[in-house]
């Protein structure tokens, strides 16, 4: 695999080519957090986004930069939702078949959303193996391109444009956080924010419960996500190739929190800023808590990388 990662002007060329079909999203404050936290906090809102989340900017960045000859045999992809959802919606805009691989076990909010975009779905088991094999079956009947939900040049500049936003709206941010899982969306960040300010720091949220990142950027070696146990479901994924170096040269930390922290953190952000976001979406802020060190009394970036929530299933009160 090519590991040429995207520049701070490749994510620009994405903003450009992605501007006419995405939300430019609102950055939120919320005074009590702020009193609470011991610093200003400001949150990229994704859960605005177009599809619930910001997969859709990479999603669209991806499928535009097709040629006319892969367009015309459509996309694939495997994703337990968010990405699965973005990637529907973006293949609509362009007037082109959709082919989704998804666990049996994904959300039935996702479910839908990916059913209502246009896309065809093909369940599997919820394993990495089942999603591959399955995901190669559909390739071989349909010539489809295959778009990798976050190990992908484009895919990363793409999700690197909320940071891009982010700091152009409020300059001046010390930290800038995003949560981890497959990694798409903090390599993009991290690429942003060090090409714009080399001497801001850039964290990643991540569970304890599935801490494959934290653990291979200790070990210097990919290592797979076995077993996760986390109520964060959009980050259940291993680092690929191109995230895992993005991660080793860009990111200054990876902090995790505990499934106890991460339900008040989203318990916190649906009281206090009257926002809907996904257990994904709290994990930064949940690391915050959890790790209280090197953080309090500055200006802090924390993009909210969702808000496809299944309600009959709230975590409230469950730990």
């Amino acid at each position: 695999m090519d590991l040429k990662l995207p520049s701070l002007e490749d994510i620009k060329d994405a903003r450009r080519c992605i501007a006419p079909f995405i939300h430019r999203t609102l950055v939120l404050k919320s005074s009590l957090i702020n009193e609470y936290m011991g610093a200003e906090l400001f949150f990229k809102c994704e859960n605005f986004q177009s599809t619930g989340a910001f997969k859709f900017r990479g999603a669209t960045n991806a499928v535009m930069q097709l040629s006319p000859g892969e367009s015309g045999r459509g996309v694939g992809t495997h994703s337990s939702g968010n990405h699965a959802a973005a990637l529907a919606k973006a293949a609509s805009i362009r007037n082109i078949p959709a082919y989704i691989v998804m666990p049996e076990t994904s959300p039935e909010v996702k479910k839908k959303a990916v059913t209502a975009y246009g896309a065809k779905i093909f369940f599997c088991k919820s394993t990495l193996e089942a999603r591959e094999s399955k995901m190669e079956e559909v390739i071989g009947e349909t010539g489809c391109t295959f778009i990798h939900p976050y190990n992908r040049f484009d895919i990363i500049a793409g999700q690197g444009t909320a940071a891009l936003e982010l700091l152009e709206e409020v300059p001046g941010l010390d930290l800038i956080m995003a949560p981890v899982g497959g990694g798409g969306l903090i390599s993009g960040t991290a690429i942003c924010a060090k090409g714009i300010n080399h001497r801001i720091k850039v964290w990643a949220g991540e569970p304890a419960g599935a801490d494959d990142a934290y653990r291979s950027v200790r070990e210097g070696r990919i290592l797979p996500s076995v077993n996760p146990k986390t109520l964060a479901d959009g980050l259940l994924t291993s680092l690929g190739e191109l995230t895992f170096s993005a991660i080793r040269e860009n990111v200054d930390d990876i902090r995790l929190c505990s499934e106890e922290n991460l339900v008040r953190a989203m318990q916190l952000v649906w009281e206090r800023m009257k926002i809907i976001i996904e257990p994904s979406s709290a994990v930064p802020l949940a690391a915050l808590m959890e790790n209280p060190e090197g953080w309090k009394g500055k200006r802090i970036g924390i993009i909210l990388s969702g808000g496809n929530v299944e309600l009959s299933s709230l975590p409230f009160g469950a730990v």
